[in-house]
């Protein structure tokens, strides 16, 4: 099947390459100049475990190429829309203008019979508002919504391997043949018996938002826990792993730390109580400012944590941060927790040296006056305390006793509880984490 794909950011990236990988015949668009330029030559202009040789593999075959021109994707049955919903500066709501660029740009291309898929992650009543504009300007083209579920670090196996389809559709014939035409582009995956639910366009849309909320929900619970746990004694760890043996809550996102970042959780959870607020229903989502709240205050809780060990004051401390990126396996800083706590040490007057295995090159983007080097040992060198702010696996693997001769103190403080507490003490560090006695 020939297949456009509109957006060649983190997703759309990944799905323009799977989609070769699927069997059809693929053009990416963006009006990103040197993107587009980065991943016609193969190279990934973000870090995406497995991504490269995807792309590789992909462009090996003839069957994709990307492109600055929306006219290369005239003749596509599908089209797929992949661009960004960043927050809005000042506000908690969506920013669209993206999405409608995109579709201004796709119209013009469109054929009778083509079918648009929505994937971007948008508030509802946005593809309502689309599938107008498409029923003014191209009638005889029918509008699905399918949103995407990727993780960050896994996003090739969940394209290619997802645990489930949504689509959004209208009422008509016209959308059962589009249903159709969607079953042929997944058509592998729904062999193997991925589940495919079929929904309304609203539901659609709030199937990726409230998955995001509850995720994000479940995470700041047991923060939550975390800041009750140093107030009495107990131990968030052994607490999540109790009631995380209850069929009914499970483990999974129970790791009480930093708490989440990244441009998805967020942002999404924000422009979701925004949206509420626009429809009258701002009462349904008034526990996610909470969730939101909490999810903040654990990286002030970790600023105070390291003002503590180092006897009130962190002035002119050598501090080191393990981790710049919001979660391991990718190099994505938006909102990244370790990277907000870095730089709110530096502000506060320590001398802060960060280090992550991707991140580097985004992180010194974004705090340029951040000290940042390329590898660990670097940054442990004259350490008066360590922060692990990334659960980055070579930092879980680190040996305490041989990274103590670099240390000048060794003082510890595990924000994402990934460390044995008992390796490091017994190797002489004072080991601390959130929500541990």
């Amino acid at each position: 099947m020939r297949i456009s794909v509109f957006g060649c950011g983190y997703l759309g990236a990944v799905h323009a390459a799977c989609m070769v990988k699927l069997g059809h015949e693929v053009v990416g668009i963006d009006v990103i100049e040197a993107q587009v330029t980065a991943l016609a030559e193969g190279r990934a202009p973000f870090h995406e475990p497995g991504l490269p040789e995807l792309l590789e593999e992909a462009l090996a075959t003839g069957r994709l190429r990307f492109s600055t021109d929306a006219a290369e994707a005239a003749g596509a049955e599908v089209h797929f829309v992949c661009v960004g919903t960043p927050q809005k500066r000042g506000e908690n709501a969506a920013d669209l203008r993206y999405v409608q660029a995109a579709v201004d740009d796709l119209i013009p291309h469109l054929s009778p019979g083509d079918v648009v898929v929505g994937k971007s992650t948008v508030p509802v009543g946005t593809a309502e508002n689309i599938a107008a504009r498409l029923w003014k300007d191209a009638p005889e083209v029918t509008l699905l919504w399918n949103p995407e579920f990727l993780r960050e670090g896994h996003a090739v196996d969940d394209t290619l391997r997802p645990d489930r389809f949504v689509y959004g559709v209208q009422a008509g014939e016209a959308d059962a043949r589009a249903v159709a035409r969607l079953d042929e582009v997944y058509a592998v995956a729904l062999a193997d018996g991925t589940p495919k639910l079929v929904t309304d366009l609203a539901t659609a849309q709030l199937v990726k938002v409230a998955a995001n909320s509850f995720l994000a929900t479940k995470i700041s619970f047991i923060n939550a826990m975390a800041e009750l746990c140093e107030a009495t004694g107990a131990d968030v760890t052994q607490l999540a792993d109790a009631i995380g043996l209850d069929d009914r809550i499970g483990r999974r996102f129970l790791d009480a730390g930093l708490g989440f970042g990244g441009g998805c959780l967020p942002k999404d959870i924000r422009a979701f109580m925004a949206r509420a607020g626009e429809l009258g229903a701002d009462q349904a989502l008034s526990f996610l400012r909470e969730v939101d709240a909490i999810n903040m205050r654990r990286r002030v809780r970790m600023v105070d944590l390291a003002r503590e060990e180092l006897g009130g004051s962190i002035v002119q401390r050598r501090i080191a941060v393990l981790g710049a990126a919001f979660k391991p396996h990718s190099d994505d800083v938006r909102d990244s927790p370790a990277l907000s706590v870095a730089a709110q040490m530096q502000l506060q007057g320590a001398s802060v040296t960060v280090t992550d295995p991707w991140a580097v090159p985004n992180a010194r983007k974004k705090w340029p006056d951040l000290t940042f080097v390329d590898n660990v040992e670097d940054a442990l060198r004259g350490a008066e305390l360590v922060l692990v702010g990334t659960e980055w696996p070579e930092y879980v693997a680190l040996d305490p006793e041989k990274v103590s001769r670099l240390v000048k103190d060794r003082r510890i403080i595990d924000g994402r509880n990934c460390l044995d507490p008992t390796a490091w003490r017994d190797a002489g560090w004072t080991y601390r984490a959130l929500g541990r006695p």
